[in-house]
């Protein structure tokens, strides 16, 4: 549904995009993670058929955003950091509106607005002036716009920014059903806990040029090595010596848990266990230690960073 190859944008002697290359199939929600003034802006802005690539290419509901950039902007919807809502509409009137610019009939506008203000949770205040609504409440209504005409691809830039925390839940949950309805996401946040949430797959961009691009595993796995497991016993467990399988690493072990590591996980941890229980050892649980999206950032924003102060002496 989204590939772009080389995708690049350069303002003046300034590349703002340089080099992107990502995919996001059919169901996917792929999270662009990035510092203020990495690009992210501008890939979505070249992802809608906004602005044209000066290399490379970028196809959108199997488009090509340079040659048929009408047929991509008929595809998507895009909700931008800073949306422009007028203030003097109703919600329904708002809706309507941009139902027209879609070219959908009168019939189809109301259906979809009705079932998007109910979705939303609009409806009650459907018939007041967007001026008197809240940020969180804007932030809906402008979500809402972006799939009044049903696109396969959404491209959606910090979409529960000055959100309450009960509206930022129905957004995220709302943009998971979004996936499940097999439409394509790309999700600029900055908000790496939501990013965890939503993402199937990361790219984190870093001065126009993408750092890593994956599935959150991989990511992790890339910037934090490989999982830590870690066994918690039911009573303190003192043997005088105890064995593991080739290939186990132990991190840490006390009489009351033990942390271990390994390249293969699914065919290890059964053979860990089998092993442990034939020493007696009282096995309470085993669960992996948590290795957030958030770490996993940092440490490619250091491994960008000292990229960066190095490059002058390359």
């Amino acid at each position: 549904m989204i590939k772009t190859e080389n995708l690049s944008k350069q303002f003046g002697d300034f590349w703002a995009v340089d080099g992107v290359s990502i995919t996001v199939q059919k169901g996917e929600i792929l999270a662009l993670l990035g510092q203020n003034g990495a690009g992210k802006t501008t890939t979505i802005r070249m992802l809608a058929a906004l602005l044209h690539p000066t290399r490379g290419y970028a196809l959108v509901a199997g488009y090509d955003t340079r040659r048929e950039p009408e047929k991509v902007r008929a595809s998507v919807g895009v909700l931008t950091e800073h949306h422009d809502l007028y203030g003097r509409m109703t919600a329904w009137e708002y809706l309507d509106f941009f139902g027209k610019m879609y070219g959908l009939d009168k019939e189809t506008r109301k259906k979809r607005s009705s079932y998007l203000l109910e979705r939303f949770k609009l409806a009650d205040v459907a018939h007041i002036n967007i001026g008197k609504y809240s940020k969180g409440m804007r932030q809906k209504l402008a979500l809402a716009r972006a799939l009044i005409h049903e696109p396969p691809v959404l491209l959606l830039d910090e979409p529960t920014s000055a959100m309450d925390p009960e509206s930022a839940q129905l957004v995220r949950q709302e943009i998971l059903s979004l996936r499940s309805e097999q439409r394509s996401i790309i999700v600029c946040t900055h908000n790496l806990r939501e990013a965890e949430i939503l993402a199937d797959k990361v790219a984190i961009i870093y001065y126009g040029m993408i750092l890593v691009f994956g599935t959150q595993s991989a990511v992790k796995s890339k910037f934090l090595g490989n999982p830590v497991y870690e066994i918690r016993f039911s009573k303190p467990w003192h043997p005088r010596k105890f064995y593991l399988p080739k290939g186990v690493r132990i991190r840490k072990h006390t009489p009351s848990v033990l942390f271990i590591s390994m390249d293969t996980p699914e065919k290890m941890i059964p053979l860990v266990l089998r092993v442990l229980l034939e020493q007696n050892a009282p096995i309470l649980s085993i669960r992996e230690s948590p290795r957030t999206l958030e770490q996993a950032y940092l440490k490619a924003m250091e491994k960008g960073n000292g990229h960066r102060r190095g490059a002058p002496h390359a």
